[in-house]
């Protein structure tokens, strides 16, 4: 039996991929699957260097996993028959200062330098192009290779792909403990009883630091606190068609929500509720970019925790001890990471080898 605690996207990702190949999984979630970060989240995927000192083997897991994308989505559809409103209209990055302006072209070279389909505009040829940008915005990027998923139907259907395919899933329920015994994983401590099993993965998000029973010597996973302010637009003549990403991102859905993000705060802990100052950063920013959308109506305002691991650097694949392994610490890239994550992990449970992907963030 493999235990995977936690089930959000990594969780349920893993299990899924193992559960498809034949392995007895259970991903057990203290809350309901797929409603932690994964629910917070805005589901773009596109691999990027914010600088030209980011990592470079995490810029390499992005590419990796994008390159998967498009499959995941479309097995998983079939799978569930769900729609996940993948969409690959490309994306928008601009700036709107001066100093913004000469960072961004830093990355429109350095990214077409990787082999990357970028266009650098002007704010003049930005603003012909998409016209809802305000007259704020200096220069953009525009690249097609920049898709989205909805990250509320994907974890819904990972929910539904794992059960289909054979695995279990045990919503509120807590793990109190891994066990360990010589060296050796043996399970998991549950309120009433415990569940044995061979493999341990922890995938429990900014509260994998949390569990019990691990090795103290394992990296740590602090939550970083991410808003998001939610607008509707009329599903047919969307104020804003494609991804913008600037000073903030604006990332639309199908049925004309327009997602908006987002903060990322230190020091909030394992507050997940939405504050005064977070919404009003959010939309002083996006007025900055697209004052039209001061008409737009408010439907939501929400807060995630982004696992974040040292250096923001994700945490994968097997420790010290036999038989436990660590998938955690994605950040803001969780969900452009899952199907690489997916694949390595299930790759190692099921040959005992780590591929050449994560090796650079084994704990």
């Amino acid at each position: 039996m493999v235990i995977i605690i936690g089930g959000g996207v990594f969780g349920l990702s893993i299990g899924w991929y193992l559960a498809r190949a034949g392995q007895a999984v259970t991903v057990v979630e203290q809350e309901q699957a797929g409603r932690g970060a994964t629910w917070a989240a805005a589901g773009m995927l596109m691999p990027w260097k914010l600088s030209d000192s980011f990592s470079e083997p995490l810029f390499e897991l992005q590419r990796t996993s994008r390159e998967l994308w498009p499959d995941f989505a479309a097995d998983l559809s079939a799978v569930t028959g769900l729609d996940l409103d993948y969409q690959t209209g490309g994306r928008f990055f601009v700036a709107i200062t001066e100093q913004s302006a000469t960072r961004l072209h830093r990355q429109f070279e350095f990214h077409q330098a990787a082999g990357l389909p970028v266009e650098w505009l002007s704010g003049e040829a930005v603003r012909h192009r998409a016209p809802y940008l305000g007259p704020k915005v200096e220069a953009a990027i525009f690249t097609p290779l920049a898709h989205h998923v909805d990250n509320r139907c994907l974890a819904e259907a990972l929910r539904v792909a794992l059960v289909k395919t054979g695995g279990l899933l045990r919503e509120q329920t807590t793990v109190q403990g891994v066990l360990i015994e010589a060296q050796r994983v043996r399970g998991v401590r549950l309120a009433t009883e415990v569940l044995a099993g061979e493999v341990v993965i922890v995938a429990a998000g900014a509260w994998s630091g949390r569990v019990e029973g691990l090795p103290g010597e394992l990296p740590q996973v602090q939550p970083r606190k991410g808003q998001t302010v939610t607008l509707h637009m009329d599903p047919d003549q969307p104020l804003v068609p494609v991804q913008i990403l600037g000073p903030i991102y604006l990332v639309p859905r199908a049925d004309g929500r327009l997602v908006i993000g987002t903060t990322v705060e230190r020091e909030a802990g394992f507050d997940t509720r939405p504050t005064a100052g977070g919404v009003f950063h959010i939309l002083r920013k996006a007025l900055d970019l697209i004052p039209a959308l001061e008409s737009l109506p408010i439907v939501e305002l929400s807060a995630g925790l982004r696992p974040t691991g040292p250096d923001r650097l994700p945490i994968l694949g097997p420790t010290g001890i036999d038989g436990l392994a660590i998938a955690t610490g994605g950040h803001s890239s969780g969900i452009l990471l899952a199907p690489a994550v997916a694949q390595a992990m299930s790759h190692w449970v099921t040959t005992g080898q780590t591929l050449a992907s994560i090796k650079a963030f084994l704990p």
